[in-house]
């Protein structure tokens, strides 16, 4: 599905952007070009982790490549085709059972899958895509423009990654980071979309997510703390009668937190109505007032008035506790160096201490809150790894089998996964699940001035943005669920102008094609985790 403006005129020569060894290269008849997406371990690395932490949130959020909304128009036709060598085929791999079909109901094939990548505007997009045959079993055959960014000067696009059978933010087998894409060398430099094809190899797949997240109680989430592990707390806030709620079912060791929003306090003289309201005064306050104590020496406790002024006797709070020895000890040393004003006491059964007691001296006061209460309750979360390599692309979902010189006017399974609005706003496809499309290529081939297309295939089929990349089937098995790739959507047109799109193009799968097919099926990649 073309969507990306093309120059007026004459060519715009590659960039070359490079990366690790793998430099953007042609062969000497200028057919192959490739470029490195994530040429190392660790690039690769951290592009898995954007997609995946936090639950796979980047790929929910990633929306159909749709990115300037151009009507294709005028649209005509020529002669047939003429191969450029004979026809040839790669046949497919999978373990699906053959078995005898009658009716025309249509299995979905293992190996389609979503195409995830960052574009160069910083936003994130998915075309469709296919496993197909290699040496490796670790290609994914999509669009051109689903991996290089021609508005970028054919720069290839960022954190790219193929997900088989994706489904709401599930990735059932695995999710793959590309390393390699080979693309036509005419596409690559002078954005011919006559070839808007590109094969990419694969790292091995990785099933689960790096820093999952997940909700735990506050004593399981201490618990991963001390042990080492990473984790936050969330706080939000609540009102007093929640936290009051809260507090009373949790205590001081739930998520129930309350504190001064300025702990900032003065001190003021003994309310008027301090005896009648005495517990709440100590306990809670009353009208941002509380009766608190200040630690003194003996002396100054002893000396200090009895009553409920500022200074007064705090006797709740003055009481002789037992402690354990080794506090008693402790408490001893704080004593003699002028570390603590209150005292201790031991007591002996003969000539052994058999209890240990301390007494620390409060006086009264009487203060006021310069700010209210903050409430709020606290969520717990630890942060894993919860990742594992779960094997070559080809070897989980199977590939599908390579097709080029095929004759014209024969029959086709398209599919993907549309999104995309059509021209009149009508927007029938949620993108959720994979649509297909079946019938003819027609047998001359197609001119579109307006892209420079001088030789494209086209089939019937009224999808939307979204389906760009996915996969033409050829003799595709119902039963296999596995064909030959003898196209990759490129443009959607609306040919009758009715602002319905209805017909699909693709590139023609040629001798040059193969090339550039079996430059990429011969690449290894390898495995990120062992």
């Amino acid at each position: 599905m073309k969507r990306i403006l093309l120059p007026a005129g004459g060519a715009i020569l590659a960039t070359g952007l490079l990366a690790a060894g793998l430099a953007s290269t042609a062969q000497a008849d200028d057919t192959v070009a490739s470029d490195a997406l994530a040429a190392s371990q660790a690039k690769a690395a951290e592009t898995l982790e954007f997609w995946t932490k936090s639950n796979y949130a980047a790929l929910k959020q990633a929306v159909a490549f749709n990115p300037d909304n151009l009507e294709v128009t005028k649209i005509s036709s020529k002669g047939g085709y003429t191969a450029d060598t004979k026809p040839g085929s790669t046949a497919p791999i999978g373990e699906e059972k053959k078995t005898t079909v009658k009716v025309q109901n249509v299995n979905l094939p293992k190996t389609i899958g979503k195409v995830f990548f960052e574009g160069r505007d910083g936003k994130l997009y998915w075309c469709s895509g296919t496993s197909i045959q290699s040496t490796y079993r670790n290609l994914v055959a999509t669009a051109g423009h689903c991996v290089y960014d021609i508005a970028a000067n054919d720069e290839v696009v960022s954190r790219w990654v193929f997900v088989p059978g994706y489904y709401q933010g599930k990735a059932p087998w695995g999710v793959y980071v590309g390393k390699q894409a080979f693309t036509h060398y005419d596409f690559d430099v002078y954005e011919d979309f006559d070839r808007d094809y590109a094969f990419v190899t694969v790292y091995d797949g990785i099933g689960g997510v790096l820093n999952r997240e997940t909700k735990v109680t506050p004593s399981e989430y201490r618990a991963h703390i001390a042990k080492g592990g990473k984790g936050y707390v969330k706080e939000t806030p609540i009102t007093e009668k929640e936290f009051a709620a809260g507090y009373d079912k949790y205590g001081e060791a739930g998520p129930y937190k309350s504190k001064l929003a300025d702990p900032k306090v003065e001190t003021v003289a003994k309310p008027s109505d301090a005896s009648a309201k005495i517990e709440d005064y100590i306990s809670k306050g009353v009208n941002g007032v509380q009766l608190t104590g200040v630690e003194v020496s003996k002396g100054t406790y002893d000396a200090a008035p009895s009553g409920l002024d500022n200074g007064a006797k705090f006797e709740r709070l003055s009481t002789e506790v037992p402690i354990s020895k080794e506090a008693y000890d402790e408490l001893v040393a704080a004593k003699g160096d002028g570390k603590f004003l209150g005292s201790v006491r031991a007591q002996k059964a003969g000539n052994t201490e058999v209890a240990w007691f301390k007494t620390q001296y409060y006086v009264k006061k009487w203060v006021k809150s310069t700010a209210s209460m903050k409430y709020w309750v606290e969520d717990y979360f630890v942060v894993e790894h919860a990742v594992k390599s779960v094997g070559r692309l080809g070897d989980n979902v199977g590939g599908q089998g390579f097709a080029w010189n095929q004759p014209s006017g024969k029959y086709v399974r398209t599919f993907g996964y549309p999104y995309g609005p059509h021209l009149d706003g009508n927007k029938p496809y949620t993108g959720v699940t994979p649509k297909w499309c079946y019938g003819k290529t027609a047998k001359k081939a197609l001119l579109i001035p307006s892209k420079k297309v001088e030789e494209q295939q086209s089939l019937k089929c009224s999808v939307t943005a979204g389906y760009d990349g996915g996969p033409w089937l050829y003799k595709y098995s119902n039963a296999k669920r596995l064909g030959y790739v003898n196209g990759v959507t490129s443009l959607i047109a609306d040919t009758d102008d009715n602002k319905r799109y209805d017909t699909i193009t693709t590139a023609y799968f040629d001798g040059e094609t193969n090339v550039v097919y079996k430059a990429a099926a011969a690449s290894a990649s390898g495995k990120l985790i062992p």
